[in-house]
């Protein structure tokens, strides 16, 4: 039998199954759109697909996310924050302190380095400062993708500071910067900065000290490297990047989905 978990976020709808060793067989994601239905309903088609099985192989479903109370026929449905930092341990055990950075909001979680039960959490769900809505802003008024900041962020090296995090005003500043002829290298840098200094201070929220923390990210952010290098300088430390950072809620619901029905 197969165990399936569904993340529905605010931007994106994760899925992923698992067998009975915890083995990942399928995932899949899809925007999650305007009708939370239509989202579940074509990355649960697309997973099972994915691997090969019918619905009627999947023997624990649990759901997790903004939209969890949605999925009808989930065996139970599971906070995104415990959600999280179940998925995380299936690749780090041990992990302490995750930072997850989606779409629409940024969270730090502590994690009991024992139990792996979560212990404290704080979240950015006011506005989309340092999320992946605001990443989307900057690559648009600089007229590129969001995967092509990367090759040109000049890192450590970049001085340029971008002192506002609300995402409109920020937009007007970066429109500012590239009329007074500051490169672009530079820009992203200093994005990149303003968004891992907003994290570290969520962080620091839930662990004062991190010095002998594990720490780990998730979330579709994590797959931006300058960002992820940003915030490692914050930290002073490594910051471990799963795989696939954008379906670790989804997998922490298909091992509550495997652990609760065995």
């Amino acid at each position: 039998m197969r165990y399936m978990g569904i993340d529905i976020g605010s931007s994106t709808c994760c899925a992923v199954i698992l067998d009975k060793n915890r083995q990942i067989e399928s995932s899949a994601m899809v925007p999650t759109g305007a009708r939370n239905e239509k989202a579940i309903a074509s990355v649960r088609r697309q997973t099972l697909d994915g691997a090969g099985l019918k619905p009627t192989d999947i023997k624990g479903l649990v759901s997790t996310g903004y939209g969890r109370k949605r999925v009808e026929d989930r065996t139970l449905d599971k906070t995104e924050i415990v959600c999280h930092a179940k998925g995380i341990q299936t690749y780090f055990p041990g992990t302490t302190v995750l930072i997850d950075i989606g779409g629409q909001d940024s969270k730090a979680i502590y994690i009991h380095p024992k139990s792996g039960k979560v212990v404290n959490f704080a979240m950015n769900d006011k506005c989309a400062a340092g999320t992946g809505r605001f990443l989307e802003t900057m690559a648009r008024v600089l007229e590129m993708d969001i995967t092509d900041m990367d090759g040109l962020d000049v890192g450590e090296k970049g001085t340029q500071q971008i002192s506002n995090m609300c995402t409109v005003f920020a937009e007007s500043e970066v429109v500012s910067l590239i009329a007074q002829g500051v490169e672009t290298g530079e820009i992203i840098s200093g994005i990149n900065r303003a968004i891992a200094t907003r994290t570290f201070s969520l962080a620091k929220r839930v662990a004062s000290d991190m010095d002998s923390d594990k720490i780990a990210i998730s979330g579709g952010v994590a797959r931006i490297k300058g960002v992820v290098a940003a915030l490692e300088r914050c930290l002073g430390k490594e910051i471990l990047v799963p795989p696939d950072p954008g379906i670790i809620g989804a997998l922490g619901a298909a091992v509550f989905a495997l652990e609760e029905t065995i």
